[in-house]
């Protein structure tokens, strides 16, 4: 049976996951870890960078790294957000050709689910190193609280990494799969999901035979880690400019390194109430003089920095509670999830509000990634009974006369499901009525994302008010929505399947694919030489060392010093392979590079 395997997108780590022989792991990448950094990188050579190896040279690279990506897919342009992160990114961030977003590395401009596909074609890798076959289906998480354009960006994101994304599953929803798997619990439980870029709340109920059933959810798109390193890093840019009236964030460098600087203090106050930021030869001022930075950050002081964004989380988790129409003490256990939950002032902030300890029994770093590949093998295993009930997060409607945003399915709406309303003309003589398809929790209809819009035309001609529209929506179990108008009257009918956009054109997305296959093969092939390469110069370390003892004991006879010559030749060629990147010559001399060392150890031993 094909395997699909579950992926965790993470705005600052991503995670790939797998259930085999009826256990869900999480796969670990070359270097043995977890976790995969989401950042990318383009060095000066044109080489692309993932993961570790992009992080490590983040800030001798700043502007041509990208980090937290996740946070600007499936914006626009014009989007707060987006103004927010062209400020304090040290990466260029540009309009696309549709309003939307793009990233410029080494001045080549990428989409943002083009920066997303090469973090997914990692995890992908990842998968197919471990289980030592190809893997094309995968079940993709996103935050609950994602727009339909944001959902529909990541779909298209794993397209262009080579996957086909059968299903795209909300992170709360997912750590509540991991967390009730296997243990046929029934539970009404609370996902507080922190994570680096996003925050999340879902009430859901559990069922003992493997129904999940989300009741609310809510959060923030753009709340998260990165926030909380956003304020440690201002708090050292304003200290810094009262002492040497220079401003850090104008040079790139000196920024990557504070947020380097940041993340790494913010993470070691989770375990110390002190620690030291010590950033020498942080910038030269103007007469050429190097300029450090030192200073003690407190446990206290990140509290007190940060003590509006724990409250906003807080305030999100009454809503939501309020949404369920659910008490605290209906709530049974409290899930945390994503890095940020091991910061002790929100792990009592959590406390304080639900009035009960949190759960401690799930890995806030893996159990998304771990709920993603249970989803992904109940999807083809016909044997699995598990039952996903998710809600809608934002409402659905239209917009109607003076800007007003007319819901017609609310959010925290089970799904599938469709409702209808009836409308009036606005004007008299109407003959046409434009439907305006929107998402969103605003009242004011343009403060909502625009999915589509339609002309129902050739309605007969009344007095303002007398005709009526009925106007239908439906979501699908695959969360496709569909809206129709109908004359009442005619019969008259038009409809749209609402397709969300990521801001790609399919050719775009085409394009994109064939680079990323093209990308893969350097990188595979990459990869090869350097394991290669490592193989041959560890037996040519092996064989220079044992030279001199070989030399002694041989160099008396004919035999022995052709030996070594053969010897030398070898090692010879090899370094030559080494040099020209050639791959094959490389396999090849590995084999006379092992005879070589073998000998050699043979000699040495017998004396």
């Amino acid at each position: 049976m094909e395997k699909v395997i579950g992926i965790d997108l993470g705005t600052t780590n991503s995670c790939v996951a797998i259930v085999e022989n009826g256990s869900p792991v999480v796969i670990p990448n070359r270097g043995g870890y977890k976790t995969t950094p989401s950042m990318v990188a383009v060095t000066e050579a044109g080489k692309r960078l993932v993961g570790h190896i992009a992080k490590r040279q983040a800030i001798t690279n700043a502007e041509n790294t990208v980090y937290a990506a996740k946070r600007l897919i499936g914006r626009k342009w014009n989007s707060p957000q987006v103004k927010n992160a062209v400020a304090t990114s040290s990466y260029r961030i540009v309009e696309g050709p549709h309003a939307d977003v793009r990233i410029v590395l080494r001045d080549k401009e990428f989409s943002v689910p083009e920066i997303s596909a090469m973090v997914l074609q990692e995890m992908k890798v990842i998968a197919e190193d471990y289980l030592g076959e190809p893997v094309s289906k995968a079940v993709v998480t996103v935050p609950a609280y994602f727009n339909d354009n944001q959902r529909q960006a990541t779909k298209d994101a794993g397209e262009i990494a080579g996957l086909d994304v059968i299903r795209i599953i909300n992170e709360p929803t997912a750590a509540a799969l991991s967390y009730g798997f296997g243990r046929n619990v029934e539970k009404t439980v609370a996902v507080y999901d922190f994570g680096g870029g996003t925050f999340d709340i879902s009430i859901l109920e559990i069922g003992a035979h493997g129904v999940f059933k989300v009741v609310a959810t809510a959060g923030d798109t753009f709340l998260g880690g990165e926030d909380v390193d956003a304020r440690i890093i201002d708090w050292l840019v304003s200290g810094f400019k009262d002492e040497h009236t220079i401003d850090l964030r104008q040079d790139r460098m000196a920024l990557q390194r504070l947020k380097d600087a940041a993340e790494k203090a913010k993470c070691e106050l989770s375990g110390v109430k002190e620690t030291e930021i010590n950033l020498p030869f942080i910038i030269s001022s103007g007469r050429n003089e190097a300029l450090h930075l030192q200073r003690q950050l407190t446990r206290q002081t990140l509290e007190e920095l940060s003590v509006d964004l724990i409250e906003r989380t807080i305030d999100i988790c009454k809503q939501t509670l309020d949404d369920a129409k659910l008490d605290k003490d209906e709530i049974e256990e409290v899930i945390l999830v994503g890095g940020m939950t091991r910061m002790p002032k929100i792990q009592e902030a959590v406390q304080g509000f639900f009035e009960r300890e949190p759960c401690k029994g799930v890995h806030p770093d893996e159990v998304v990634a771990l709920g993603a590949g249970i989803q992904g093998a109940a999807l083809i295993d016909d044997k699995q009974e598990m039952i996903l009930l998710d809600v809608t997060p934002h409402a659905l409607g239209i917009m109607t006369f003076g800007n007003v945003f007319e819901e017609l399915i609310p959010a925290n709406t089970t799904v599938p499901t469709h409702r209808q309303k009836i409308f009036t003309t606005s004007r008299d003589n109407q003959t046409a009525v434009k439907i305006i398809v929107m998402q969103g929790d605003s009242q004011k209809a343009d403060e909502n994302e625009l999915l589509g819009e339609f002309i129902l035309s050739g309605i007969r001609r009344a007095a303002k008010g007398q005709v009526e529209i009925e106007v239908t929506f439906e979501i699908n179990a695959d969360g496709i929505v569909s809206v129709r108008a109908k004359d009442l009257e005619t019969g008259l009918e038009q409809s749209i399947q609402v397709t969300a956009t990521s801001g790609l054109t399919r050719d775009e997305i085409k394009a994109m694919v064939d680079n990323a296959k093209d990308d893969l093969l350097d990188r595979r092939s990459s990869d090869e030489i350097e394991a290669a390469k490592q193989e041959a110069q560890k037996l040519i370390a092996d064989i220079e060392k044992l030279f001199p003892q070989v030399q002694q004991i041989v160099a008396s006879s004919d035999f022995g010093r052709e030996a070594i010559d053969k010897a030398k030749a070898v090692v010879e060629k090899a370094k030559q392979a080494i040099d020209r990147k050639d791959l094959a010559a490389i396999k090849e001399q590995i084999e006379g590079l092992s005879r070589t060392q073998r000998m050699f150890k043979g000699v040495v031993a017998k004396t």
